[in-house]
């Protein structure tokens, strides 16, 4: 599932007329990025979540044939958040899939040279999360991982008193089972009590990605990777 759904203020006057997804860096849209990436690791089935401009996307983005796979909509009245979109897509996931069968979850919005074929195998007990080195943007980063794997709170919030395990930044990428998601009501829903109440049970994992990753939050930013894309 591919996170396209949000209003992508901060990109304003960008995204008064263009969804944030579709903003192009080294010609091409941010989205592409992600779809022909995993099409090229086998990935037959897509879900894009879409709200503002949805109409734009779901054209952009068709059936998904001209990219490999298939891609299906799922459509949002207004953005519901991370944990709320994937909740209206559920049925729409769980139509392709096994019984809890995980799936990866991307955020549009970012340009990464992560490998998403090193999360075909990834089975988790609720969720994992791909971590990336803190950027200027966020330098006290989000969550600690352990040398075990696990993802705790940062040293600080709440009881967490892991002070040897380094504190990283969430990069947008992760796999997450069905099930975590099944007894939601739906509506708006951030993601991050979901994962407060997995790391609770020490049931998310995660991994350290060294490699180039770009939250393209701003126009700034989006200016930067388009110049690094094209040189």
């Amino acid at each position: 599932m591919i996170l396209a759904a949000g209003l992508g203020t901060r990109m304003r006057p960008l995204t008064d007329h263009t969804p944030k997804p579709l903003l192009q860096a080294g010609g091409k849209a941010l989205i592409d990025y992600h779809i022909e990436k995993l099409a090229a690791i086998g990935v037959s089935n897509i879900v894009v979540n879409c709200s503002w401009l949805a109409d734009q996307l779901a054209h952009y983005l068709g059936d998904g044939s001209r990219y490999g796979l298939n891609i299906i909509v799922s459509r949002e009245d207004q953005p519901l958040e991370t944990a709320g979109g994937i909740v209206n897509a559920l049925p729409l996931l769980l139509d392709d899939m096994q019984k809890d069968e995980p799936f990866i979850l991307v955020n549009g919005d970012i340009w990464t040279d992560f490998d998403f074929a090193d999360l075909l195998n990834c089975r988790p007990e609720s969720g994992h999360l791909v971590m990336v080195e803190n950027p200027p943007h966020n330098p006290s980063g989000d969550f600690v991982l352990s040398a075990e794997g696990l993802i705790s709170e940062r040293q600080g919030s709440h009881d967490n008193e892991d002070t040897a395990s380094p504190v990283y930044t969430f990069s947008g990428i992760s796999v997450w089972r069905p099930s975590v998601f099944e007894d939601f009501n739906p509506g708006k829903r951030p993601l991050k009590p979901v994962m407060l109440a997995a790391m609770e049970k020490q049931r998310l994992s995660g991994r350290l990605h060294a490699g180039a990753w770009w939250d393209i939050g701003t126009p700034e930013r989006l200016a930067a990777l388009d110049a690094m894309l094209s040189a």
